[in-house]
Protein backbone atom coordinates (compact mmCIF):
# COMPACT_ATOMS: atom_id res chain seq x y z
CA UNK A 1 0.00 0.00 0.00
CA UNK A 2 1.29 3.39 -0.88
CA UNK A 3 2.02 6.09 1.56
CA UNK A 4 -0.87 8.15 0.30
CA UNK A 5 -3.32 5.33 0.76
CA UNK A 6 -2.14 4.78 4.31
CA UNK A 7 -2.65 8.43 5.15
CA UNK A 8 -6.05 8.36 3.52
CA UNK A 9 -7.09 5.30 5.53
CA UNK A 10 -5.87 6.83 8.75
CA UNK A 11 -7.87 9.99 8.18
CA UNK A 12 -10.95 7.96 7.37
CA UNK A 13 -10.69 6.04 10.63
CA UNK A 14 -10.24 9.26 12.60
CA UNK A 15 -13.38 10.71 11.06
CA UNK A 16 -15.30 7.57 11.97
CA UNK A 17 -14.20 7.84 15.59
CA UNK A 18 -15.19 11.48 15.72
CA UNK A 19 -18.63 10.57 14.37
CA UNK A 20 -19.32 7.69 16.86
CA UNK A 21 -18.10 9.37 20.19
CA UNK A 22 -21.32 11.44 20.98
CA UNK A 23 -23.51 8.45 20.44
CA UNK A 24 -21.52 6.53 23.09
CA UNK A 25 -21.77 9.42 25.62
CA UNK A 26 -25.54 9.60 25.20
CA UNK A 27 -25.85 5.91 25.85
CA UNK A 28 -23.89 6.13 29.10
CA UNK A 29 -26.02 9.08 30.41
CA UNK A 30 -29.23 7.17 29.87
CA UNK A 31 -27.94 4.34 31.99
CA UNK A 32 -26.91 6.76 34.80
CA UNK A 33 -30.26 8.56 34.88
CA UNK A 34 -32.13 5.30 34.82
CA UNK A 35 -30.13 4.04 37.82
CA UNK A 36 -30.66 7.29 39.70
CA UNK A 37 -34.41 7.15 39.07
CA UNK A 38 -34.60 3.58 40.25
CA UNK A 39 -32.64 4.46 43.39
CA UNK A 40 -34.95 7.40 44.11
CA UNK A 41 -37.96 5.19 43.55
CA UNK A 42 -36.51 2.66 45.97
CA UNK A 43 -36.01 5.37 48.61
CA UNK A 44 -39.60 6.56 48.22
CA UNK A 45 -40.91 3.04 48.50
CA UNK A 46 -38.83 2.37 51.61
CA UNK A 47 -39.96 5.66 53.21
CA UNK A 48 -43.59 4.89 52.42
CA UNK A 49 -43.33 1.42 53.93
CA UNK A 50 -41.67 2.77 57.09
CA UNK A 51 -44.31 5.51 57.40
CA UNK A 52 -47.10 2.98 57.03
CA UNK A 53 -45.54 0.78 59.70
CA UNK A 54 -45.24 3.78 62.07
CA UNK A 55 -48.89 4.69 61.53
CA UNK A 56 -49.96 1.13 62.18
CA UNK A 57 -47.85 1.00 65.38
CA UNK A 58 -49.30 4.32 66.59
CA UNK A 59 -52.83 3.18 65.84
CA UNK A 60 -52.22 -0.07 67.71
CA UNK A 61 -50.76 1.82 70.67
CA UNK A 62 -53.72 4.20 70.70
CA UNK A 63 -56.11 1.29 70.52
CA UNK A 64 -54.35 -0.42 73.42
CA UNK A 65 -54.46 2.83 75.41
CA UNK A 66 -58.14 3.20 74.69
CA UNK A 67 -58.89 -0.16 76.28
CA UNK A 68 -58.41 0.58 80.03
CA UNK A 69 -58.59 -2.10 82.71
CA UNK A 70 -61.68 -2.01 84.95
CA UNK A 71 -61.50 0.16 88.08
CA UNK A 72 -61.71 -1.86 91.29
CA UNK A 73 -63.90 -0.17 93.88
CA UNK A 74 -66.28 -0.64 96.78
CA UNK A 75 -69.94 0.29 96.65
CA UNK A 76 -72.87 1.17 98.88
CA UNK A 77 -76.58 0.85 98.35
CA UNK A 78 -79.07 3.69 98.75
CA UNK A 79 -81.77 2.92 101.31
CA UNK A 80 -84.98 4.49 102.48
CA UNK A 81 -85.05 5.36 106.17
CA UNK A 82 -85.14 7.92 108.98
CA UNK A 83 -82.42 10.40 109.89
CA UNK A 84 -82.11 12.90 112.74
CA UNK A 85 -81.70 16.65 112.47
CA UNK A 86 -79.12 17.86 114.97
CA UNK A 87 -77.82 21.16 116.31
CA UNK A 88 -74.07 20.87 116.74
CA UNK A 89 -72.30 22.88 119.44
CA UNK A 90 -69.12 23.06 121.50
CA UNK A 91 -69.39 22.19 125.19
CA UNK A 92 -67.47 21.70 128.41
CA UNK A 93 -67.99 18.84 130.84
CA UNK A 94 -69.13 20.34 134.15
CA UNK A 95 -69.68 18.38 137.38
CA UNK A 96 -73.06 18.69 139.05
CA UNK A 97 -71.26 19.40 142.35
CA UNK A 98 -67.68 20.39 143.08
CA UNK A 99 -66.74 20.55 146.77
CA UNK A 100 -63.56 22.35 147.82
CA UNK A 101 -63.04 21.53 151.50
CA UNK A 102 -61.10 23.90 153.75
CA UNK A 103 -60.34 23.70 157.47
CA UNK A 104 -63.06 24.92 159.84
CA UNK A 105 -61.03 23.97 162.92
CA UNK A 106 -57.38 24.71 163.54
CA UNK A 107 -54.84 22.20 164.72
CA UNK A 108 -52.46 19.44 163.72
CA UNK A 109 -53.60 17.18 160.89
CA UNK A 110 -53.26 13.60 162.15
CA UNK A 111 -54.69 11.31 159.45
CA UNK A 112 -55.49 11.37 155.72
CA UNK A 113 -57.98 8.59 154.99
CA UNK A 114 -58.51 8.96 151.26
CA UNK A 115 -56.36 7.80 148.34
CA UNK A 116 -55.72 10.08 145.42
CA UNK A 117 -58.24 9.70 142.62
CA UNK A 118 -60.52 7.26 144.42
CA UNK A 119 -64.29 7.33 144.44
CA UNK A 120 -65.78 8.22 147.82
CA UNK A 121 -69.34 8.18 149.06
CA UNK A 122 -71.10 10.82 151.07
CA UNK A 123 -70.10 10.46 154.74
CA UNK A 124 -66.81 8.62 154.13
CA UNK A 125 -63.97 9.89 156.41
CA UNK A 126 -61.37 12.00 154.65
CA UNK A 127 -59.15 13.87 157.12
CA UNK A 128 -58.65 13.93 160.92
CA UNK A 129 -57.48 16.97 162.88
CA UNK A 130 -56.23 16.54 166.47
CA UNK A 131 -59.52 16.72 168.48
CA UNK A 132 -58.13 16.89 172.03
CA UNK A 133 -58.30 20.68 172.54
CA UNK A 134 -61.89 20.71 171.35
CA UNK A 135 -62.81 17.70 173.48
CA UNK A 136 -61.48 19.55 176.54
CA UNK A 137 -63.49 22.66 175.71
CA UNK A 138 -66.60 20.58 175.24
CA UNK A 139 -66.08 18.83 178.55
CA UNK A 140 -65.74 22.17 180.32
CA UNK A 141 -68.90 23.50 178.71
CA UNK A 142 -70.81 20.36 179.63
CA UNK A 143 -69.66 20.77 183.27
CA UNK A 144 -70.88 24.35 183.37
CA UNK A 145 -74.19 23.28 181.87
CA UNK A 146 -74.61 20.56 184.43
CA UNK A 147 -73.88 22.97 187.31
CA UNK A 148 -76.27 25.61 186.10
CA UNK A 149 -78.95 23.02 185.40
CA UNK A 150 -78.84 21.93 189.03
CA UNK A 151 -78.94 25.56 190.16
CA UNK A 152 -82.07 25.99 188.06
CA UNK A 153 -83.59 22.87 189.62
CA UNK A 154 -82.92 24.22 193.12
CA UNK A 155 -84.49 27.58 192.24
CA UNK A 156 -87.51 25.78 190.79
CA UNK A 157 -87.91 23.78 194.02
CA UNK A 158 -87.81 27.00 196.09
CA UNK A 159 -90.36 28.55 193.77
CA UNK A 160 -92.71 25.61 194.34
CA UNK A 161 -92.38 25.98 198.12
CA UNK A 162 -92.99 29.73 197.97
CA UNK A 163 -96.13 29.18 195.95
CA UNK A 164 -97.43 26.69 198.49
CA UNK A 165 -96.64 29.12 201.33
CA UNK A 166 -98.23 32.01 199.47
CA UNK A 167 -101.36 29.94 199.03
CA UNK A 168 -101.53 29.69 202.84
CA UNK A 169 -100.66 33.43 203.27
CA UNK A 170 -97.47 32.38 205.07
CA UNK A 171 -95.02 34.59 203.12
CA UNK A 172 -94.83 37.99 201.59
CA UNK A 173 -95.77 38.27 197.92
CA UNK A 174 -92.44 39.93 197.16
CA UNK A 175 -90.55 36.76 198.05
CA UNK A 176 -92.62 34.78 195.56
CA UNK A 177 -92.10 37.34 192.84
CA UNK A 178 -88.33 37.46 193.40
CA UNK A 179 -88.09 33.68 193.26
CA UNK A 180 -89.96 33.55 189.98
CA UNK A 181 -87.44 35.97 188.46
CA UNK A 182 -84.54 33.96 189.85
CA UNK A 183 -85.89 30.86 188.08
CA UNK A 184 -86.13 32.79 184.83
CA UNK A 185 -82.54 34.01 185.19
CA UNK A 186 -81.32 30.46 185.82
CA UNK A 187 -83.22 29.24 182.77
CA UNK A 188 -81.39 31.83 180.66
CA UNK A 189 -78.07 30.73 182.11
CA UNK A 190 -78.80 27.09 181.29
CA UNK A 191 -79.81 28.04 177.76
CA UNK A 192 -76.56 29.96 177.30
CA UNK A 193 -74.60 26.98 178.62
CA UNK A 194 -76.44 24.70 176.21
CA UNK A 195 -75.47 26.95 173.31
CA UNK A 196 -71.82 26.78 174.35
CA UNK A 197 -72.01 23.01 174.49
CA UNK A 198 -73.60 22.88 171.02
CA UNK A 199 -70.92 25.18 169.59
CA UNK A 200 -68.11 23.09 171.07
CA UNK A 201 -69.72 19.96 169.65
CA UNK A 202 -69.68 21.55 166.19
CA UNK A 203 -66.04 22.54 166.57
CA UNK A 204 -65.20 18.99 167.62
CA UNK A 205 -67.09 17.65 164.58
CA UNK A 206 -64.95 19.88 162.33
CA UNK A 207 -61.97 17.79 163.42
CA UNK A 208 -63.48 14.78 161.64
CA UNK A 209 -63.81 15.82 158.00
CA UNK A 210 -66.10 13.55 155.94
CA UNK A 211 -67.15 13.63 152.28
CA UNK A 212 -70.09 16.03 151.84
CA UNK A 213 -70.94 14.49 148.45
CA UNK A 214 -70.23 11.32 146.54
CA UNK A 215 -67.59 11.77 143.90
CA UNK A 216 -63.96 11.49 142.91
CA UNK A 217 -61.22 13.05 145.05
CA UNK A 218 -58.28 14.79 143.48
CA UNK A 219 -54.60 14.74 144.30
CA UNK A 220 -53.58 14.90 147.96
CA UNK A 221 -53.00 18.49 149.04
CA UNK A 222 -51.97 18.00 152.69
CA UNK A 223 -50.03 15.44 154.70
CA UNK A 224 -50.21 14.18 158.28
CA UNK A 225 -48.38 16.57 160.62
CA UNK A 226 -49.37 19.71 158.76
CA UNK A 227 -50.86 22.47 160.89
CA UNK A 228 -54.06 23.96 159.51
CA UNK A 229 -55.83 27.15 160.48
CA UNK A 230 -59.56 27.55 161.01
CA UNK A 231 -61.16 29.56 158.21
CA UNK A 232 -58.11 29.24 155.96
CA UNK A 233 -58.44 29.46 152.17
CA UNK A 234 -56.02 26.62 151.41
CA UNK A 235 -58.06 23.60 150.28
CA UNK A 236 -57.53 20.30 152.07
CA UNK A 237 -59.26 18.15 149.44
CA UNK A 238 -61.41 18.66 146.34
CA UNK A 239 -64.27 16.32 145.41
CA UNK A 240 -66.10 16.38 142.09
CA UNK A 241 -69.26 14.45 141.35
CA UNK A 242 -68.83 12.58 138.05
CA UNK A 243 -71.88 10.28 138.10
CA UNK A 244 -74.07 11.83 136.89
CA UNK A 245 -72.27 14.67 135.17
CA UNK A 246 -73.39 17.54 132.95
CA UNK A 247 -72.18 19.30 129.82
CA UNK A 248 -72.72 23.02 129.31
CA UNK A 249 -72.77 24.05 125.65
CA UNK A 250 -73.82 27.07 123.63
CA UNK A 251 -76.02 27.34 120.55
CA UNK A 252 -76.79 30.27 118.29
CA UNK A 253 -79.84 32.27 119.22
CA UNK A 254 -81.28 31.48 115.77
CA UNK A 255 -81.54 27.81 116.81
CA UNK A 256 -83.29 28.59 120.09
CA UNK A 257 -86.76 28.64 118.56
CA UNK A 258 -86.68 25.09 117.19
CA UNK A 259 -85.17 23.80 120.45
CA UNK A 260 -87.93 25.36 122.54
CA UNK A 261 -90.60 24.13 120.13
CA UNK A 262 -89.22 20.61 120.34
CA UNK A 263 -89.05 20.76 124.14
CA UNK A 264 -92.72 21.73 124.34
CA UNK A 265 -93.60 18.64 122.32
CA UNK A 266 -91.07 16.02 123.43
CA UNK A 267 -90.21 17.41 126.90
CA UNK A 268 -86.87 15.58 126.79
CA UNK A 269 -84.37 16.06 123.96
CA UNK A 270 -81.53 13.55 123.42
CA UNK A 271 -77.98 14.91 123.46
CA UNK A 272 -74.85 13.09 122.29
CA UNK A 273 -71.36 13.99 123.49
CA UNK A 274 -68.68 13.45 120.83
CA UNK A 275 -64.90 13.57 121.08
CA UNK A 276 -62.80 16.44 119.76
CA UNK A 277 -62.57 14.91 116.26
CA UNK A 278 -66.34 14.20 116.21
CA UNK A 279 -65.67 10.57 115.26
CA UNK A 280 -66.49 8.76 118.52
CA UNK A 281 -69.61 9.10 120.65
CA UNK A 282 -68.57 9.32 124.29
CA UNK A 283 -71.98 9.30 125.96
CA UNK A 284 -75.68 9.88 125.43
CA UNK A 285 -77.81 12.00 127.73
CA UNK A 286 -80.72 14.41 127.82
CA UNK A 287 -81.21 18.15 127.83
CA UNK A 288 -81.89 19.50 131.32
CA UNK A 289 -82.51 23.19 130.88
CA UNK A 290 -81.86 26.37 128.92
CA UNK A 291 -80.29 29.46 130.43
CA UNK A 292 -82.57 32.40 131.19
CA UNK A 293 -80.89 34.92 128.91
CA UNK A 294 -78.95 35.29 125.66
CA UNK A 295 -75.37 36.51 125.72
CA UNK A 296 -75.58 39.71 123.68
CA UNK A 297 -71.84 39.81 123.02
CA UNK A 298 -71.83 36.45 121.19
CA UNK A 299 -75.47 35.96 120.22
CA UNK A 300 -75.55 32.56 121.90
CA UNK A 301 -77.41 30.91 124.76
CA UNK A 302 -76.17 28.26 127.19
CA UNK A 303 -77.78 24.86 127.66
CA UNK A 304 -77.07 22.12 130.18
CA UNK A 305 -77.37 18.41 129.42
CA UNK A 306 -77.02 15.54 131.89
CA UNK A 307 -75.24 12.21 131.32
CA UNK A 308 -75.16 9.12 133.52
CA UNK A 309 -71.44 8.66 132.73
CA UNK A 310 -71.42 5.10 134.02
CA UNK A 311 -68.19 4.29 132.18
CA UNK A 312 -66.45 7.53 133.18
CA UNK A 313 -65.92 8.61 129.57
CA UNK A 314 -66.69 12.23 130.45
CA UNK A 315 -64.13 14.00 132.63
CA UNK A 316 -64.59 17.34 134.40
CA UNK A 317 -63.60 20.36 132.27
CA UNK A 318 -63.17 18.13 129.20
CA UNK A 319 -63.83 19.70 125.80
CA UNK A 320 -66.54 17.88 123.83
CA UNK A 321 -68.71 18.37 120.77
CA UNK A 322 -72.42 18.04 121.42
CA UNK A 323 -75.23 17.00 119.08
CA UNK A 324 -78.73 18.01 120.13
CA UNK A 325 -81.54 16.17 118.35
CA UNK A 326 -84.26 18.66 117.40
CA UNK A 327 -86.13 16.81 114.65
CA UNK A 328 -86.31 13.59 112.57
CA UNK A 329 -86.90 13.12 108.84
CA UNK A 330 -88.77 9.99 107.77
CA UNK A 331 -88.83 8.24 104.39
CA UNK A 332 -85.70 9.87 102.95
CA UNK A 333 -83.08 8.31 100.67
CA UNK A 334 -79.86 7.59 102.55
CA UNK A 335 -76.43 6.81 101.10
CA UNK A 336 -72.95 6.52 102.66
CA UNK A 337 -71.42 9.95 103.07
CA UNK A 338 -68.19 8.65 101.49
CA UNK A 339 -70.01 8.23 98.18
CA UNK A 340 -70.69 11.95 97.77
CA UNK A 341 -68.16 13.91 95.70
CA UNK A 342 -67.99 17.63 95.01
CA UNK A 343 -67.08 19.76 92.04
CA UNK A 344 -67.33 23.27 93.37
CA UNK A 345 -70.89 23.70 94.63
CA UNK A 346 -72.15 20.67 92.73
CA UNK A 347 -72.50 17.38 94.59
CA UNK A 348 -72.55 14.15 92.61
CA UNK A 349 -72.16 10.39 92.93
CA UNK A 350 -70.99 7.61 90.64
CA UNK A 351 -73.96 5.38 89.94
CA UNK A 352 -72.89 1.78 89.28
CA UNK A 353 -74.96 -0.29 86.86
CA UNK A 354 -73.98 -3.18 84.53
CA UNK A 355 -70.32 -2.78 85.55
CA UNK A 356 -70.31 0.82 84.33
CA UNK A 357 -69.99 4.07 86.26
CA UNK A 358 -72.26 6.99 85.48
CA UNK A 359 -72.15 10.46 87.04
CA UNK A 360 -75.37 11.51 88.76
CA UNK A 361 -75.86 14.93 90.37
CA UNK A 362 -77.51 14.88 93.79
CA UNK A 363 -78.70 17.36 96.38
CA UNK A 364 -77.46 16.64 99.89
CA UNK A 365 -79.36 17.09 103.13
CA UNK A 366 -78.79 16.04 106.74
CA UNK A 367 -75.72 13.96 107.62
CA UNK A 368 -75.64 11.62 110.61
CA UNK A 369 -73.33 8.75 111.62
CA UNK A 370 -71.73 8.35 108.20
CA UNK A 371 -74.92 8.51 106.12
CA UNK A 372 -76.43 11.45 104.27
CA UNK A 373 -79.94 12.16 103.05
CA UNK A 374 -79.94 12.95 99.31
CA UNK A 375 -82.34 13.58 96.46
CA UNK A 376 -81.59 12.70 92.85
CA UNK A 377 -81.27 8.91 93.20
CA UNK A 378 -83.65 6.17 94.27
CA UNK A 379 -83.50 3.60 97.07
CA UNK A 380 -81.75 0.48 95.80
CA UNK A 381 -79.32 2.35 93.55
CA UNK A 382 -75.69 1.28 93.92
CA UNK A 383 -73.08 4.03 94.27
CA UNK A 384 -69.28 3.95 94.38
CA UNK A 385 -67.58 4.60 97.73
CA UNK A 386 -63.89 4.45 96.71
CA UNK A 387 -61.35 4.83 93.85
CA UNK A 388 -62.72 8.24 92.85
CA UNK A 389 -59.32 9.35 91.52
CA UNK A 390 -59.62 6.70 88.77
CA UNK A 391 -63.32 6.97 87.98
CA UNK A 392 -64.80 8.82 85.05
CA UNK A 393 -68.19 8.91 83.47
CA UNK A 394 -68.54 5.61 81.60
CA UNK A 395 -65.62 3.83 83.29
CA UNK A 396 -65.72 0.04 83.45
CA UNK A 397 -65.68 -1.06 87.09
CA UNK A 398 -65.12 -4.14 89.16
CA UNK A 399 -66.70 -4.38 92.62
CA UNK A 400 -64.29 -5.44 95.35
CA UNK A 401 -65.18 -7.17 98.59
CA UNK A 402 -63.39 -4.55 100.67
CA UNK A 403 -62.05 -1.06 100.20
CA UNK A 404 -58.56 -0.68 98.72
CA UNK A 405 -55.78 0.14 101.15
CA UNK A 406 -54.92 3.50 99.58
CA UNK A 407 -56.79 6.61 100.62
CA UNK A 408 -59.27 8.10 98.19
CA UNK A 409 -59.58 11.70 97.14
CA UNK A 410 -62.61 13.62 98.30
CA UNK A 411 -62.84 15.35 94.93
CA UNK A 412 -63.80 13.42 91.82
CA UNK A 413 -63.80 14.27 88.14
CA UNK A 414 -66.23 16.87 87.03
CA UNK A 415 -69.48 15.57 85.63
Amino acid sequence: MSENEEKSGTQHIGRDRQLTAPHAWYGQSWVIWTGFFLLLLLVVVVFYVIHQNDEKAAAAKKARAAVKPPVTLTVGTATKGTIGVYVDAIGTVTPVYTSTITAQAGGVLTTVHYREGEQVRQGDPLIEIDPRPYEAQLLEAEGTLEHDTNVLSQAQMDLDRYRAAWAKNSINKQLLDDQEKIVLQDQGTVKNDQGTVNYDQVQLAYCHIVAPISGRVGLRLVDPGNVVQAGGTTPLVVITQVQPITVIFTIAEDSLGQVQARMRKARTLPVDAMDRAQTTKLASGKLLTIDNQIDTTTGTVKLRAQFDNKNGALFPNQFVNTRLLVNTQDGVTLIPSDAIQHNGDVAFVYLISNEKAAVRNVKTGVTDSGVTAVTGINPGDVVATSSFDKLQNGSTVKIAKQAPAQSNSTEGNAP
